[in-house]
């Protein structure tokens, strides 16, 4: 299938328009629990558009793939986060404190970490979507990529799962189709699978938006609605649940407003506000899938008029030089046309010289939902195996191999007291490598099966293409907060040297008491746990 130059710059700007409008809707009544009865907007119409940090990290992201393109990366986002990104709440204040101790992305994502579960990565989708239109699975890995900085588990999935869907609606317009296919790239018994089955269920049987909304917070408790009331506030029959594990109802209450809005943008952005909770997440997720179907035309004037083409930021360093933020739709969806080449490279994006512009190859509407691709008789790859690695795996790419090195728990020692670490060695060429694997340690620490291995590294054409190795290290002698480790990786007859660096915080025992039991979190096989590459 093809996406004309025009189309996709009618839903590329249909996206943004119906994410601004959603944000606007929905930021008077954030953080808000009970049954909302709004059919319009609340705020004085004088001011137009109300800045929402939903828009504004994408805008920073845009930064980083006009300057990085597709080798935009978590770490790449991580350093863009630590400049220009000022909020330090929640989970984006969590991320940011373990990045200044030198913790990368994903752990970045999940140490002391209570709001990793929460909304704020799947308010990002759309950045990779309009990147990667009609290519679900190019929009998922750089999805994933932005989650883990600041979160795990069902924040990452909830990002995954709404990137699949608006990257798919670029050429699929079907409500159920482009769930099902969000749902395939989603672990089956995960909180935000099931909180979106649930919602599919309760509209096909009959139950009334209201009706939806109680069995889905009773079933999948959050705690987002109630950060802005006080205790004596919540009247509502609904259980408060676990401090930041929010992702799965507000994805849930996103769907609820797409589902019993029956495509009718109004009605849709409205009820996903009235169910409350994070509602300028939810309507603006809603704005913006709508939008993308239905173009900028299918977004009433009544609606677009009072906000206009404006963006307003809120969260964004524009004091600091580095980035340039667009301060219009026009504008941003402009940048975003004339980066999408790059992005997508020759393979996808067939430049014409006309008038006309370029075209975009999309994915059949079979191909649109997660599937294994073959590597060889061995080896099946598909982007749900992001999902299913350890949120203590680190990755780093070298052109000629790429690394996978898993901490297997929190990245502390404690004195004397053995920790294990997993490294996969993953061939990027289709023939055999010897790989010298030294490792760089502190006076007095021991490591087996020893500090300076060489390893063989098989091909994809006829094996499995990687090395698996465990390594147990024993810190002795701690006398400081923080060690910095490096493991060096050369490839016999090349002159690529890979360094990877380790960060270890130095905690008494009782602080480093999961790292044992951490360690059983990765049984996957080790095939399953490497990413694929595009």
């Amino acid at each position: 299938m093809k996406l004309s130059l025009d189309q996709y710059k009618r839903k590329l700007r249909g996206c943004w328009i119906g994410k601004n409008v959603g944000g606007t809707l929905g930021a008077p009544f954030e953080c808000k629990r009970g049954v909302l009865d709004v059919s319009y907007y609340t705020h004085d119409l004088s001011l137009g558009v109300l800045p929402n940090d939903d828009l504004d990290l994408q805008l920073v992201w845009l930064n980083a793939v006009e300057k990085y393109g597709k080798a935009v990366n978590s770490r790449i986002l991580g350093e863009y986060w630590l400049s220009y990104i000022t909020p330090n709440w929640a989970e984006y204040g969590a991320g940011k404190n373990n990045m200044r101790m030198g913790i990368v992305p994903p752990l970045s994502g999940y140490v002391n970490n209570k709001f990793r579960d929460s909304n704020g990565a799947y308010i990002r989708s759309e950045i990779w979507a309009c990147l990667a239109p009609g290519h679900p699975d190019i929009a998922v890995k750089y999805a994933f990529e932005d989650a883990v900085v600041d979160h795990s588990h069902e924040g990452v999935y909830a990002e995954v799962f709404f990137a699949a869907i608006q990257s798919a609606a670029f050429v699929e317009s079907d409500t159920f189709t482009l769930i099902e296919i969000g749902l395939s790239y989603l672990p089956e018994d995960c909180g935000a699978a099931k909180a979106v089955r649930m919602v599919m269920e309760c509209y096909r049987s009959g139950l009334n938006w209201q009706e939806a909304r109680i069995r889905l917070l009773t079933e999948l408790p959050g705690s987002f609605g109630i950060i802005g009331m006080a205790p004596e506030q919540l009247t509502d029959e609904v259980p408060v649940g676990d401090m930041g594990w929010d992702a799965p109802s507000n994805v849930g209450i996103t769907i609820i407003g797409w589902l019993y809005g029956e495509g009718d943008f109004g009605k849709s952005i409205c009820i996903a506000n009235n169910c409350g909770e994070d509602t300028d997440c939810t309507a603006a997720t809603v704005g913006a899938i709508m939008g993308i179907i239905g173009e900028t035309e299918s977004i009433p004037p009544e609606w677009l008029e009072p906000i206009g083409d404006e963006i307003k930021t809120l969260c964004i360093s524009l004091t600091d030089q580095g980035v340039r933020i667009p301060k219009t739709v026009t504008e941003l969806t402009d940048r975003i046309l004339k980066v999408t080449p790059i992005f997508l490279g020759s393979e996808y994006c067939d430049y014409v010289h006309s008038e006309r512009g370029y075209t975009i190859e999309t994915k059949e509407y079979q191909d649109l939902y997660n599937h294994p691709v073959r590597v060889n008789c061995w080896v099946y790859r598909e982007k749900s195996d992001l999902l299913n690695q350890s949120p203590f795996m680190v990755h780093y790419d070298f052109q000629i191999f790429s690394v996978y090195l898993d901490y297997l728990s929190d990245p502390y020692v404690s004195e004397a007291q053995p920790r294990r670490f997993r490294l996969i060695l993953d061939n990027q060429l289709f023939m055999q490598q010897w790989l010298n694997v030294k490792w760089h340690l502190p006076e007095g620490w021991t490591l087996s099966p020893g500090q300076n291995i060489s390893v063989p590294l098989e091909q994809y054409h006829c094996n499995v293409g990687y090395t698996e190795l465990f390594f147990e290290l024993t810190p002795l002698a701690l006398k400081e907060p923080r060690y910095d480790l490096i493991i060096e990786i050369t490839s016999a007859g090349r002159p690529t040297k890979g360094l990877v660096p380790i960060v270890l915080l130095n905690v008494p025992v009782a602080a480093g008491e999961t790292i044992s039991a951490a360690e059983d979190r990765s049984k996957a096989p080790a095939a399953h746990m490497i990413r694929s590459i595009i």
